[in-house]
């Protein structure tokens, strides 16, 4: 990443606040500065992990904001404009938009803190309160200064994260109605809502997936998996080794350049897809206060049966590709379409 090369440029030193208003609006700079999209998001987690491997968090984070990227473009390539209409296109863009910007704007301020935790040697995370971040989080974050429980941070800021969007997200009410609450029979089986995809350079792709993606609980068990996944020691250095070769693009190509056998996707790169949006957060609610933190949530999730989903991906492919020819087909063939008059 040179962009990220110089740590210094990454996140220069900020004195510690005297002035605590003017500190935080520098953090809250930096934070923006990083929130423009799905690309300097994956980049900045990915920058911050390599900064500090301790937090192994931000690792899993790029990959699976990498993951958001290529499920952004899919609705601007060549198979999904045929499967569904515009709006629903859009739609689709603007939930995952939200959620990658949601969770960023709320734990990015998080390994800020850390990080200058760790130049002033002295715990910064009383001032969460300052960045609307949860009670959890800073009792967590308090308890990892002192424990060093890489694995506990690793859950928490995935239970976080998972009940975070709840709200906002998942249960907004024009994302209910219109996406999580309609009967689209592809929403998690065919747009890989809920499957999340670990590359490697010689063209494996690993991951995990998991249904009912509208329920908390799943998204967790899913996180949980993922993590397991990405760190372990048999490939963990695989997936690393594609993190630091691959600049994110957004587009499907970072990875099916390097699968044996795939037909691309034809998706485009990020920046030719989309604008940047433009957000804001008007409500700051402390999901914690309601929600009581369940001890199943920190157990080990044993890793599926089968985690290589090469073969997988390449039969959802052409099941998709078939999926677009043949709704192609049915404007031809249902009478009254417009198209079909215009060409009569």
């Amino acid at each position: 990443m040179k962009k990220f090369g110089n740590t210094y440029r990454f996140l220069p030193y900020i004195p510690e606040p005297k002035r605590k208003y003017e500190w935080i609006e520098e953090v809250n700079q930096l934070v923006n500065r990083y929130n423009q999209d799905n690309i300097t998001r994956t980049e900045a987690y990915q920058t911050f992990y390599l900064l500090h491997p301790e937090i192994k968090w931000s690792f899993l984070a790029s990959m699976v904001s990498r993951n958001a990227g290529w499920n952004m473009t899919d609705l601007k390539g060549d198979i999904f404009p045929k499967i569904l209409c515009v709006d629903t296109c859009h739609l689709l863009f603007m939930t995952y938009e939200r959620a990658n910007w949601s969770i960023f704007q709320d734990a990015f301020p998080q390994l800020l803190l850390y990080h200058y935790s760790t130049i002033y040697k002295k715990k910064m995370f009383h001032l969460f309160k300052d960045f609307h971040i949860s009670k959890f989080m800073e009792g967590e974050w308090n308890r990892f200064w002192e424990e060093k429980d890489e694995k506990r941070l690793v859950q928490s800021l995935i239970i976080n994260e998972q009940h975070l969007i709840q709200g906002p997200v998942i249960e907004q009410d024009l994302y209910k109605r219109k996406v999580f609450g309609t009967g689209l029979f592809f929403l998690e089986d065919h747009l890989h809502f809920s499957s999340v995809l670990f590359p490697m350079l010689h063209g494996e792709l690993y991951g995990a997936s998991v249904h009912g993606f509208r329920k908390v609980v799943n998204r967790i068990k899913l996180g949980n998996i993922l993590f397991e996944i990405l760190f372990h020691p048999d490939y963990h250095r695989y997936f690393l080794e594609f993190a630091l070769n691959v600049k994110p693009t957004g587009s499907r190509v970072d990875y099916e350049t390097y699968c044996r056998g795939v037909e691309g996707t034809k998706t485009p790169y990020l920046e030719q897809a989309y604008r940047v949006i433009s957000h804001d957060w008007k409500e700051h609610d402390d999901w914690s206060r309601n929600v009581k933190i369940k001890e199943d949530w920190y157990y080990h999730q044993p890793l599926p049966d089968d985690i290589i989903l090469t073969d997988w991906y390449l039969n959802k492919q052409r099941q998709l590709r078939k999926l677009a020819v043949l709704k192609e087909a049915c404007k031809w063939i249902l009478p009254g379409r417009k198209e079909k008059k215009k060409r009569t």
